[in-house]
């Protein structure tokens, strides 16, 4: 598969996600520019995590009207795969690809340590492979993470299957103690409605390397390249 991963002033897990796609998962990846409109003939684009345009307004508020966006909007509308993650996932709201808003965290600090997740969604491809019974350990590195929507949409990602990830402790339980920035229903990560627009708060790219002592996110590229290729 062709991935696409996209740089935007502030932009610093680009190459992080480059570095795993491609020396890590031996996929074809592009770099592409904010400024760009052509998408290289990638099938799966990625937003990384960073601060794009220094998160001035509300994180990804800016983003959202770079040029390459009309291109990823199209794409995602034409079926195309997308994945935000971090920041990513903060301008793919922004932009109404995915349902819902990233609030600051109800701590008001930003947070940088290791979670857990537990997969939940079984019809969509980054969560699809694993084990629902697991938790999953992931990096976190937000202060603008804590996610929300209305009771109705809520409902609506419940009863769709579109919750991809929810916080949980160690042994994979939801706990209030779990959840690190006060999202509802604990959410970490969510798709939309089509199964090929996904965002997560939670950095796999960074438990991907044996050299990091953590694979537990290579599991979630693995998971989405058996369902999406």
């Amino acid at each position: 598969m062709k991935f696409g991963v996209v740089t935007f002033p502030g932009s610093n897990c680009d190459q992080d996600m480059v570095y795993v796609l491609r020396d890590l998962m031996g996929q074809e990846v592009v770099e592409l520019w904010h400024k760009d409109t052509d998408l290289k003939d990638a099938q799966f684009i990625v937003l990384p995590g960073g601060f794009s345009y220094g998160d001035y307004l509300r994180s990804g508020a800016i983003a959202k009207f770079s040029p390459i966006m009309e291109s990823i909007i199209a794409h995602a509308k034409n079926g195309g795969y997308v994945l935000g993650i971090c920041n990513g996932f903060q301008i793919l709201t922004e932009a109404g690809l995915l349902q819902g808003a990233l609030l600051h965290n109800v701590s008001q600090k930003f947070i940088c340590k290791n979670v857990f997740l537990k997969p939940v969604s079984k019809s969509a491809a980054p969560s699809r492979s694993l084990d629902n019974q697991k938790a999953y350990q992931i990096p976190i590195a937000h202060g603008e993470g804590r996610y929300y929507a209305d009771p109705a949409t809520l409902q609506s990602l419940q009863e769709n299957d579109q919750i991809l990830f929810t916080y949980c402790s160690a042994n994979g339980e939801n706990a209030d103690d779990a959840n690190p920035n006060g999202s509802l229903l604990d959410i970490a990560g969510i798709t939309n409605k089509t199964k090929n627009v996904f965002g997560m708060m939670p950095h796999p790219e960074r438990a991907a390397d044996p050299l990091l002592n953590n694979l537990h996110g290579l599991h979630i590229f693995e998971s989405i390249l058996a369902h999406c290729s």
